[in-house]
């Protein structure tokens, strides 16, 4: 008996041993990647801020702080955060019930029309908004009616930029909950409302968070929206960085600017973690497509017909601005403007940024997934220390540092061997993975901790390998959020711009940096085809998840 329970003792060490191998293994590759490719470049800026002579000025954060202008900057990037992540959660949370519970003609192709202002330059989007609410725009047209420089014109932009955030992401989770968990509640006397506060909103409470952190995150640190529609009253702490390095050339401002922004980002992401750990359970999950139905009642149809006017108002009306706008010359003219060298800011035909675009997404988004996929099943294993749920958080830390801080750190840090990659192509898609990760795992996180633990168990008893366990215990599950975050990861690196505008090579510009030069050059034609390439990026986005949506629902029918 003794000698029994020796070797018991043994093999669970031997398993503990193997676990935590397998877990700091996982783990390596996603550690090595943001040490490389984000610490060390931002610790390389901040550095070169704070250092004068060899000697470190920690006083100069003091002296910041103390000025009255930065304490107004910290204060309204706050506070319009906050404002526009519950207002976002308002609006989008609505939509992500109807995307995930009812079934509707064109609803694939409203999906992804849905995602397509998410992946917009900012630049973009906050020319769209002022067409709309500025002098000449729809509503000074119609009403009389002006909102720019103002900040309610700030607090719809990042509505439009983030309300597909909510929706995919909610809404990914949303439709695989087991309904019949709220009808049972029903059944026991539960009123509509009582069920869905007590049974359906604890199980979303995961999605909802991860969605208002990375809204509140791209809404902190919002620049280009901020930038047009703010004008010189309302300014972010992105934009005074933007400001400081650029047009001041103060360093040391900057840097500390930085520090401020990376210790708040910190502190939000700390809190995060602590309170989602807590409110996780093993959830019920169940295909989808069983779950959509054609809406019942006037109640239910009112509410697609509510979500359907804001899509088109909020969402879509901003779009048709762009396309009404690159279509002004005749013979589409701004399109062939396009298709000629200018030898000025471009040394190829801007048309050229399109395979640009694409080439550097697909190679962000496979590094994104990679390395966001090894890490999100790290971080579901119940051994997981302390070490692995800090950086849990720290992996949301590049949507909440400034994106002009990551750019000017890759010229600074990797422009010696070995690591002298100034010339290479891979240098923007490493730029815009940093992006693309944080969405990848915060996608598959939920689904993949929602997953009961003794479905692997019993696999493993059962004689199955690591390996054999999630491929066929975990993937079936979670090949629908693979799928999610793969989309985002693309849909985002098409569309980053704050770090790209500073490491893209001249001869290999992406849509948002081709847009933006076009724009900061005066001139009718600049500006056209500024909105003919938006136009093009809103309709390769839109094919793209097309695509995607067509790939989802084959894999659920078996056609694939």
């Amino acid at each position: 008996m003794d000698l029994t329970r020796t070797e018991v003792a043994e093999a669970a060490v031997r398993k503990d041993r193997r676990g935590s191998a397998a877990r700091f293994g996982l783990l390596a590759v996603p550690v090595a990647f943001f040490a490389v490719f984000f610490a060390y470049p931002v610790a390389a800026i901040v550095a070169r801020g704070l250092k004068v002579d060899g000697a470190w000025r920690f006083g100069r954060i003091g002296e910041v702080l103390a000025q009255s202008d930065v304490r107004h900057v910290l204060w309204f990037t706050t506070w319009q955060a906050l404002v526009s992540t519950s207002l976002t959660l308002l609006i989008a949370l609505p939509g992500a019930y109807v995307f995930a519970r009812f079934d509707f003609r064109g609803k694939q192709v409203l999906r992804a029309a849905v995602t397509v202002p998410f992946v917009l330059p900012t630049v973009v989007v906050g020319t769209a908004f002022l067409a709309l609410v500025g002098r000449g725009g729809l509503l000074d047209e119609l009403w009389g009616v002006r909102l720019d420089t103002t900040v309610w014109a700030i607090l719809l932009a990042h509505v439009f930029f983030n309300y597909a955030v909510v929706v995919r992401t909610v809404g990914g989770l949303w439709a695989q909950l087991d309904p019949r968990q709220e009808e049972a509640a029903r059944m026991l006397g539960a009123s509509p409302w009582k069920a869905w506060r007590q049974v359906t909103l604890p199980a979303l409470g995961p999605a909802v968070a991860a969605a208002a952190l990375m809204v509140f995150l791209f809404t902190f640190t919002s620049f280009g929206v901020v930038q047009i529609l703010g004008g010189p009253t309302f300014s972010t702490l992105e934009v005074e960085i933007y400001r400081q390095t650029s047009e001041i050339f103060d360093l040391s401002t900057a840097a500390v600017l930085t520090l401020i922004q990376f210790v708040a980002v910190g502190a939000i992401l700390a809190l995060h973690a602590w309170t989602v750990r807590r409110r996780e359970t093993a959830l019920r999950l169940v295909d989808a497509s069983v779950t959509a139905r054609r809406p019942r009642g006037a109640g239910q149809w009112a509410l697609l017909g509510g979500v359907l006017v804001t899509v088109v108002v909020l969402l879509l009306l901003p779009l048709a601005v762009l396309v009404q706008r690159s279509l002004d010359a005749p013979d589409f003219g701004y399109y062939r403007a396009l298709t000629r060298e200018d030898g000025g800011i471009f040394l190829v035909a801007p048309i050229e940024a399109i395979g640009n675009s694409l080439e550097y997404a697909v190679a962000a988004t496979v590094i994104a997934v990679v390395i966001g996929g090894l890490a999100a099943v790290a971080l579901t294993r119940r051994d997981a220390g302390r070490f692995v749920r800090g950086f849990d958080a720290l992996l949301m830390l590049p949507l909440g540092v400034s994106a002009v801080t990551v750019g000017f750190g890759f010229l600074i840090a990797l422009d010696e061997p070995p690591l002298d990659l100034r010339s290479s192509w891979i240098l923007v898609p490493l730029a815009q993975a940093l992006v693309g990760v944080p969405f990848v795992v915060r996608t598959m996180l939920p689904v993949l901790r929602a997953v009961d633990v003794r479905l692997r168990e019993a696999a493993s008893v059962l004689g199955a390998s690591p390996w054999r366990v999630w491929r066929e215990v975990d993937l079936p599950m979670v090949r629908r959020a693979l799928l999610i975050a793969a989309g985002f990861a693309f849909a985002v690196s098409l569309g980053e711009f704050g770090a790209t505008v500073f490491i893209a090579r001249p001869d290999n510009p992406t849509l948002p940096v081709a847009v933006a030069r076009l724009l900061g050059r005066p001139g009718d034609l600049n500006y056209g085809q500024a909105m003919a390439l938006s136009t093009i990026l809103m309709v390769v986005c839109a094919v793209a998840l097309l695509v995607l949506e067509r790939l989802r629902t084959a894999d659920r029918t078996g056609e694939f």
